[in-house]
């Protein structure tokens, strides 16, 4: 199909600049573990105790450093967090 297909403009690829390289990585999943830092932990008032979990993210949720991030008007106490990113090529068994 192409973009001449769609009734609204396709979003651009998500993707990440790689050090040392012109070239971009795509990014199509985001994976994250949640619950995994003790300090957040107790600011967010949660059990210590709890076993971290897992879940994911859009990759259109990306944000490049430096840029302003998107919110409601009316909100009064915005969480953010970084990311640490692992991109492979292959491998990653063991």
């Amino acid at each position: 199909m192409n973009a001449a297909s769609y009734v609204i403009p396709l979003p651009p690829q998500a993707s990440l600049p790689v050090v040392g390289e012109t070239g971009r990585f795509p990014v199509r999943r985001i994976w994250c573990v949640g619950r995994n830092y003790l300090e957040h932990i107790r600011e967010m008032g949660n059990d210590e105790r709890a076993p971290p979990f897992f879940f994911a993210k859009h990759a259109d949720m990306l944000v490049p450093d430096g840029a302003t991030i998107p919110y409601p008007p009316l909100t009064k106490d915005l969480h953010h967090e970084v990311e640490l990113i692992v991109a492979m090529k292959s491998g990653g068994l063991n």
